[in-house]
């Protein structure tokens, strides 16, 4: 019995540290890759900011109601896109986006409003594929490092499904559920609500008390308004992915270390079972030798 429980444990160490060169590699790629994706996320700050401070300055120009900034009371349907990961091993990253974006659905639900689910990320697809909930959009894009042409094609489908009539499925409203990066320990879930655009007049940048910049508007404030607002809607999502996609690799990075230091307590505890398996074994055998001299010196 003593010898089959040392092969069992045996086993299991081997199995174990299998697993621990596993979660190892992954906490080092994930290591490797964050520096990159804080990198971009930083990269494509400016441009967004520059673009908000252009949308804003355009907007005190005009008084026009572009369809993008205007409420839709013509129907209750909205739009909510799920930005969440391709793969797992990111401990309860996925799972906290995907508990956040039923709280926002419930709430919607609540107040009378139909829902049209987008969602991006393999993780978000299956969750909802398997619960039998209809996707009006999903996208499976690479989460850990996401491209602008996906954004783009995202931010196109959701500006398209915001501007279609009610007949065609237009929705009056579109909010984007992402994860915030905080810090490398801190990554929360955010809600926000991106359609329709709330322009705030002589404010550029929330945070910011900048003073906005003069502009000469060609061909006119109301035709740069409708060129600047599509472009504003893409460059904040491709933000969000990009701010997700570090959040991802700064979960899965914690995620893989913990992963490997149980991996190495797991293995400590077999090996000492191992050991007691392997004392009892010999034990066992110095007994039954002794029995057995006993028994021929008796004789």
């Amino acid at each position: 019995m003593a010898g089959g429980s040392q092969r069992v444990y045996k086993q299991r160490i081997k199995s174990t540290q299998s697993l621990k060169k596993m979660f190892r590699a992954q906490e080092l790629i994930a290591a490797s890759r964050i520096s990159k994706a804080r990198g971009r996320t930083a990269s494509a700050a400016p441009y967004e900011r520059a673009i908000t401070r252009a949308v804003s300055a355009v907007a005190t120009h005009t008084s026009m109601d572009h369809p993008l900034t205007s409420e839709r009371p013509d129907t209750n349907r909205v739009a909510v896109l799920v930005i969440a990961s391709d793969r797992g091993m990111a401990g309860s990253y996925s799972a906290s986006i995907i508990r956040e974006s039923e709280r926002l659905i419930n709430q919607l639900t609540a107040e009378g409003k139909d829902v049209s689910l987008y969602a991006a990320g393999r993780r978000a697809i299956s969750y909802y594929r398997y619960r039998g909930r209809q996707l009006a959009g999903q996208w499976s894009y690479g989460s850990d490092f996401p491209q602008s042409e996906t954004a783009t094609e995202i931010a196109d489908t959701l500006l398209g499904a915001f501007l279609a009539p009610v007949a065609e499925g237009g929705v009056g409203e579109l909010h984007v559920v992402y994860t915030q990066f905080v810090n490398m320990v801190t990554q929360r879930p955010r809600v926000v609500r991106m359609l329709p655009l709330e322009i705030v007049e002589g404010v550029a940048v929330p945070g910011e008390n900048e003073a906005l910049p003069l502009y000469d508007f060609e061909p006119s404030p109301e035709q740069v308004l409708d060129s600047l607002l599509p472009r504003y809607v893409r460059s904040r999502i491709f933000s969000f992915m990009l701010d997700a996609a570090a959040s991802e690799l700064a979960s899965r990075q914690r995620a893989m270390h913990t992963a490997t230091d149980n991996a190495e307590d797991l293995i400590r505890t077999y090996t000492r079972l191992a050991n007691q398996a392997r004392q009892a074994d010999i034990t066992q055998e110095i007994s039954e030798i002794v029995s057995g001299a006993d028994a021929l010196a008796a004789s």
